[in-house]
């Protein structure tokens, strides 16, 4: 049967429910148990054995199994599986008063997938199988849509993160990702507050976006008549806190970066800031370690884990080493003896660099060469310490080393898992640093930030020493439950909408009409087009998103199909 045939027939089994005087869709149901709590309750029970404890439990019918007089469902709940034994005798006996044919209509109106609420006692059958032995049930929910037979089959993996819900109801190991993620999320926040740190909200729309190198979301508000930014970090506002007086901080909540979408990288994403008065980055070392390690030893109950087939240790103390050190150690350059960006360039390719035409420092270019030579080699947890000033405009200068901050990344399976600084608290060098950002944008680095004067004037009524730190949320959830991609450790990650993408497209220049063919099927022709709005379409980069901005809902249009 056709997935439209299937729920033809099950909205014919919802009228029939209701002219038995039932509701299939329940207003609430009192369960006394879960599956997982009976299964370990009871573990012990003997085969053929029944326990006389009548006890109620709900959840969705996975599979069904009938014959005759007897059937069989396995009912699956939050915690788990449990089997139903259905008996004929038993149903009809205790639900006499309710539906004298109650069995028959439970054969006949149920179905894989609908939600069940039923009342019993525990028996175990003489095979073995754990079972609740039913008297009475509900139908609490009658579902309209088939479960898929063999989801792990789909080859078409975007389909199991655009329709989560059916991921989380057939697929327990998921389920299992996103409790572990409320568990990793729960007991960061716990150890912060344990030792005393404040968490406060910050502005999510802010009119002007900073903290970071990254391309912002921009809307616009209305009533206010301006224009917005979705925050690309806490940093700014957290900073402000502390020029207020508090000395512990932070913030774990969403981010927003107009950037690409990869098994890493997914613009809507969380993180948490954390910032320390009378801290440097050392103290913030010290703090990763104790968060990491203490919400993987409580989650996972233990410090060795794997990920992805390779082994990692996270029991501390885990290494610190210089940028400048670890790049010497692949490439065998040293950065420190470079006198003009030339030799640099020259030695680096000479290295089997790629890519650095446009590099426009010697830090930049030590950056580079740790990117390409270092960072994916860097499996066990370890602090790369000190890094450039050009890559970190909101550090503070190195005590003892010219040209460099006084910052960190924790890197874990190749992957930056945390960033810290010593944070800059001088304001007219920060001023100096950030109009420097300012030119950049001016010049059309999209990633670059304006000058934010209100942090500014922040910081000139004086900010304490203190120490930064961001952790990646979601990468942190990645590693410790062994996930490949990031989609797979957020419940709804941003997807192109199915049947929006552009699949050909042609132009008659002569009636000056433009026809569109979506990956859909659907075709569109838009009348009275200019040539220039055509060759613009043939150019652009994203051809969806010029159609969305330039052409739909600029041109009269029919649908062809």
């Amino acid at each position: 049967m056709s997935e439209e045939d299937i729920r033809a027939a099950r909205l014919e089994k919802v009228d029939q429910i209701k002219q038995l005087g039932a509701n299939p869709y329940a207003y609430r149901w009192e369960s006394t148990h879960h599956a997982a709590q009976l299964q370990e309750e009871f573990a012990d029970l003997a085969n053929g054995e029944e326990v006389d404890l009548e006890v109620a439990i709900a959840g969705r019918i996975m599979a069904r199994r009938v014959f005759g007089k007897l059937a069989f469902f396995t009912l699956q709940d939050e915690t788990g599986n449990i089997q139903l034994y259905l008996e004929k005798n038993r149903i009809q006996e205790s639900m006499a008063e309710i539906d004298a044919d109650a069995f028959n209509h439970l054969k006949q109106l149920t179905d894989a997938g609908d939600i069940l609420g039923v009342k019993g006692t525990i028996k175990r059958t003489e095979k073995g199988e754990l079972s609740v032995y039913v008297k009475q049930y509900t139908i609490l929910t009658k579902s309209l849509l088939p479960l898929p037979d063999k989801w792990h089959g789909l080859t078409d993996i975007a389909k199991r993160y655009r329709q989560r819900y059916v991921d989380l109801i057939v697929n327990p190991e998921v389920r299992q990702t996103f409790r572990r993620r409320a568990q990793i999320t729960a007991g960061i926040r716990r150890y912060l507050e344990q030792r005393d740190f404040l968490e406060i909200e910050t502005p999510v729309l802010q009119s002007e976006a900073g903290g970071a190198d990254a391309r912002p979301f921009v809307t616009y508000h209305n009533t206010l008549e301006m224009e917005l930014y979705l925050r690309i970090a806490t940093e700014l506002h957290l900073k402000r806190l502390i020029v207020g007086g508090f000395e512990k901080v932070f913030e774990l909540g969403r981010i927003f970066r107009n950037e690409g979408i990869s098994t890493r990288h997914n613009p809507e994403f969380t993180s948490i800031e954390v910032y320390l008065a009378y801290a440097d980055y050392n103290d913030m070392m010290a703090l990763t370690e104790g968060i990491i390690t203490t919400v993987a030893q409580e989650v996972l109950g233990t410090l060795q884990i794997t990920y992805q087939g390779e082994t990692v240790d996270l029991t501390p103390p885990w290494r610190r080493v210089t940028m400048h050190d670890l790049v010497k150690e692949a490439t065998g350059l040293d950065f420190n003896s470079f006198q003009t960006l030339e030799a640099a360039k020259t030695a680096a390719k000479n290295a089997g660099l790629v890519n650095i035409q446009e590099v426009a420092s010697i830090g930049k270019l030590l950056n580079e060469a740790f990117e390409q030579k270092v960072e994916e080699n860097l499996i066990q947890p370890t602090f790369v310490i000190d890094y450039p000033v050009e890559i970190s405009p909101l550090a503070k200068p190195h005590l003892s080393q010219p040209g460099l901050v006084e910052r960190f990344e924790l890197f874990i399976v190749g992957r930056e898992a945390a960033n810290s600084f010593s944070e800059l608290t001088d304001p007219i060098d920060q001023r100096e640093r950030l109009e420097a950002q300012a030119a950049r944008k001016a010049a059309g680095d999209l990633e670059a930030q304006g000058v934010d004067e209100d942090f500014l004037t922040a910081l000139e009524y004086g900010m304490p020493p203190t120490a930064g730190l961001g952790i990646g949320i979601d990468r942190l959830v990645m590693l410790l439950t062994d996930s490949a991609s990031i989609r797979d450790v957020i419940a709804f990650p941003l997807l192109k909408p199915e049947g929006s993408f552009i699949k050909e497209f042609s132009y008659d220049s002569t009636t000056q009409t433009l026809t569109i063919e979506f990956d859909s099927g659907s075709v569109y022709e838009y009348f009275k087009v200019p040539s220039n709005v055509k060759e613009d379409l043939d150019n652009a980069p994203s051809k969806g998103q010029y159609f969305n901005k330039f052409i739909k809902g600029k041109f009269k249009y029919e649908q062809l199909s």
